[in-house]
């Protein structure tokens, strides 16, 4: 059940999985994605391992607030909002639920997000697991298919839009595993009905480049770090991956070959042991 929460002069809205009693773990999703695509399957399995699992919608993304009076960023303007601002969202929405820390997991644009949660909320984060991310938006740039992919803008019509997803994860997707494409289409129907804004999505991207290079600051992270990337990524590269490894004192580098933009359901298990063993850490 998705419930909505007061945080930093916005609502959040959220699920979890697992009991309270266990270790608390926060999933952040990406660029105009939304909680549900942290698969619930995922979840549980992340659950089973002695998680407390929480994933919530970002601002402009899902049942959380949109920023509708920001409009659409037009070139050359200032961005509505920044990372920061994003990641002070997430503090506040723990503060929220009762959360001091929390182990915290981000893929995407959310790696980008726990990454600046841990650089500017550094008590909240028990540890960090940035998933296909990078400590910057020019230090692993898109192949032009993938750039295309996530430029397009989509249809207005479900029907258009469960259509144009099926093509945007058989460009970004993993090349090494099959491609499910009755899932895509299933959860791009949730997705449409929960919420359909694109303009929130750009304001989300617009802050994801006003937020600059987080390389230097993440050398000041102390907070035990995984980083997990696909070798096949086109949209963020492995460079963004082994930049962020590089760039965090200590941290652990997992990739898998084949692996592209998105969670293979095979990769699943291993990928939750890789979490679980730094959270049980």
């Amino acid at each position: 059940m998705t419930t909505r929460v007061a945080a930093n002069g916005i609502e959040i809205a959220y699920d979890s999985f697992g009991a309270p009693t266990g270790r608390p773990l926060l999933l952040i999703m990406g660029l105009g994605a939304q909680l549900i695509q942290w698969d619930e399957g995922f979840c549980r399995l992340l659950a089973e391992q002695g998680h407390h699992v929480v994933r919530f919608d970002n601002r402009d993304a899902g049942l959380s607030t949109h920023i509708h009076d920001a409009g659409v960023p037009q070139p050359g303007a200032p961005a509505p909002y920044s990372l920061t601002d994003m990641a002070a969202d997430t503090a506040a929405f723990m503060d929220a639920i009762g959360w001091p820390s929390a182990h915290v997991v981000g893929a995407s644009m959310g790696g980008m997000i726990a990454q600046t949660l841990a650089i500017e909320h550094p008590e909240r984060v028990l540890t960090l697991t940035s998933i296909m991310s990078t400590p910057g938006p020019d230090v692993a740039p898109p192949t032009p298919e993938a750039m295309t992919a996530l430029m397009t803008p989509p249809p207005a019509d479900r029907a258009g839009v469960l259509d144009q997803s099926v093509v945007t994860w058989s460009t970004i997707g993993s090349p090494g595993y099959e491609l499910d494409e009755e899932a895509i289409r299933e959860r791009a129907g949730l997705a449409y009905d929960r919420c359909f804004d694109p303009a929130g999505t750009a304001r989300q991207f617009a802050a994801i480049r006003a937020s600059g290079d987080r390389t230097q600051a993440l050398a000041g992270v102390r907070a035990s770090t995984l980083v997990i990337h696909g070798e096949a990524d086109p949209l963020i590269p492995a460079a963004g991956g082994r930049a962020t490894a590089e760039a965090v004192p200590g941290a652990r580098l997992v990739t898998y070959p084949g692996m592209g933009h998105d969670l293979p359901k095979a990769l699943w298990p291993d990928i939750v042991a890789e979490i679980t063993k730094l959270t049980a850490s």
